[in-house]
């Protein structure tokens, strides 16, 4: 294996584990708010954390899901330059699968906004915009999450860093496909706001 590859495959393991660690259990465990996995959906993503009634935890994990997608792509940004765009998917998928949850992991919305806040401004700020707009009108957090991966891809293409929008629409691909529970009950009108019972 040469250095490059495995320098590359380094960074690809670093940004996949920092992306597997599943703050939202981490922080409903030890604050005593209980097993996340046994609890609404059994989500470890900040929607599901809120309903726990803890809003300061779900606005944690948000925060903590989303800076440690930025953070595995300005690492591989400072150590291997050229390599941040594969570890913007790395880190999603780590998100989503992690190893240590026997692959069964979050959603990779917030994780998603990271990696592109990290790849480009642009794309970041487009990607919160969509996000917060269609969660602000609607109340349905899988509707707002949803539009905003779409929009991702759109952005880095509309902004000059078309470089990153295959990835991108890659993982738009991954949080679609993760979301096909939710695309269902969008369609029959049945998906649950932010804040209602049931």
């Amino acid at each position: 294996m040469s250095h490059v590859t495995a320098s590359s495959a380094a960074v690809l393991a670093a940004a996949y584990l920092l992306g597997s660690v599943p703050f939202g259990l981490l922080l409903t465990r030890f604050t005593g708010a209980g097993d996340l996995r046994a609890i609404g959906s059994g989500n470890i993503g900040a929607t599901n954390v809120l309903r726990t009634g803890r809003k300061g935890l779900a606005a944690a994990t948000l925060l903590l899901d989303l800076a440690k997608g930025a953070a595995a792509v300005l690492l591989a940004r400072s150590l291997l330059p050229g390599s941040e765009a594969l570890a913007a998917l790395a880190a999603v998928i780590g998100h989503c699968f992690p190893v240590w949850l026997r692959f069964n992991g979050g959603k990779g919305v917030a994780t998603t906004m990271g990696v592109a806040l990290a790849l480009a401004w642009p794309i970041g700020l487009a990607y919160a915009a969509v996000w917060l707009g269609v969660l602000g009108l609607t109340r349905i957090s899988s509707l707002g999450g949803l539009c905003a991966v779409l929009a991702a891809p759109l952005a880095a293409w509309a902004s000059g860093y078309g470089a990153y929008a295959p990835v991108l629409a890659a993982i738009t691909l991954l949080v679609f496909w993760l979301h096909r529970a939710n695309i269902a009950r969008l369609l029959a009108g049945t998906e649950p706001r932010i804040g209602q019972k049931g």
